[in-house]
């Protein structure tokens, strides 16, 4: 998706959800690496990668319309940090291998694609460590 369209729907639900719009862009990117098509192997959908009961969760009706799934993606991304008190990384583990896991072992799952995923976005975004 080119970024002249894309910008203004990462920015808008960024403002909306309180969420930075780097890191939204940077977990796009990583997820789907900005294509609104894109479907994993586990079944997720849309530029956010939206498991199909997440995407429900938030009230999606089309996983590919990019509004759609970037405002849910923004919600979900809202709601984990809110729930790990601003941790990125733990949110960003959790958007990963799901909130389960991660309370489950009170820390980054040591699952090799969930580390990858964190620190490849954290790599990213080094001025978000700080703050969320």
């Amino acid at each position: 998706m080119p970024a002249d369209k894309l910008t203004p729907l990462i920015e808008k639900s960024a403002a909306k959800e309180g969420v930075k719009a780097d890191l939204i862009q940077a977990v796009i990117n990583r997820e789907s690496g900005a294509r609104a098509c894109a479907v994993s192997a586990k079944g997720a959908e849309g530029l956010m990668q939206l498991m199909p009961e997440i995407a429900a969760q938030f009230g999606v009706s089309d996983p590919f319309d990019p509004e759609q799934n970037i405002s849910a993606g923004a919600k979900l991304l809202k709601q984990l940090l809110s729930k790990y008190n601003g941790d990125i990384s733990l949110a960003l583990s959790a958007y990963n291998a799901g909130s389960g896991r991660v309370d489950k072992d009170g820390a980054i799952p040591a699952i090799p694609e969930t580390i990858n995923y964190v620190s490849d976005i954290l790599a990213k975004l080094p001025a978000l460590t700080a703050g969320n």
